[in-house]
């Protein structure tokens, strides 16, 4: 089916208030000396799909390190990370995909070398509903998905799973709190906001400079 096409419908809000008893990293507890964990409520699961693909990209890329590969990039689902250089001997040229439904195309275009990169947006995955978009990034403490003006971020950090979890923290937080937060971290974070007649972008002190001209 055509994605602008209505292919669900959501949930109720007496559904939501239902999911959101189940939700909460306070119900989960851990041993990690022990390797030990014990939820407080059954029904309780862990999903891992904000970091499961950026701990790909690092389980391979540290399989590459040990095998002396000195130059490489690997990429799992839109989340990479790259050592040393490419074919002409410079930084690996990364594109930071702009926030479209519609096509794909580059809004910017970074250099970099031993990091790694990780985007979530709220354009790639999602359905239509009586003329709303809903967004599969859901903020927990609402139950919702996220509705705000912020489209995505890229994190770039040495660790993928890192890079990964935190770009989806990011995008949830929304475009006023998330760069904040990315700023006082210190972390090098690209934000694409939404305005009124065009995309508005928004880097930290440690993004500046990554990107090429």
């Amino acid at each position: 089916k055509d994605r602008f096409e209505s292919v669900a419908e959501p949930p109720t809000d007496e559904a939501i208030a239902a999911a959101l008893v189940l939700v909460g990293h306070d119900k989960l507890h851990t041993d990690c000396e022990r390797g030990l964990v014990r939820k407080d409520i059954g029904a309780l699961y862990v999903d891992l799909s904000g970091w499961a693909k950026g701990r790909a990209v690092d389980m391979v890329s540290a399989a590459l390190d040990s095998s002396g590969i000195d130059n490489y990039l690997v990429e799992i689902g839109g989340e990479l990370r790259v050592r040393g250089h490419n074919s002409e001997r410079r930084n690996w040229a990364v594109g930071i995909e702009a926030p479209s439904t519609s096509q794909r195309v580059p809004r910017a275009i970074i250099r970099v070398s031993d990091t790694s990169v990780a985007t979530s947006g709220d354009y790639r995955n999602y359905f239509q509903y009586d003329g709303t978009s809903y967004s599969h990034t859901i903020d927990p403490r609402t139950g919702r998905p996220v509705a705000h003006s912020l489209a995505a971020v890229t994190v770039v950090h040495p660790e993928n799973a890192y890079a990964d979890a935190l770009a989806t923290a990011l995008l949830v937080m929304g475009p006023e709190a998330g760069p904040k937060l990315a700023e006082d971290l210190g972390i090098a974070a690209y934000f694409l906001v939404r305005g009124s007649t065009d995309i508005q972008e928004i880097v930290t002190s440690e993004f500046e400079g990554l990107t090429t001209s």
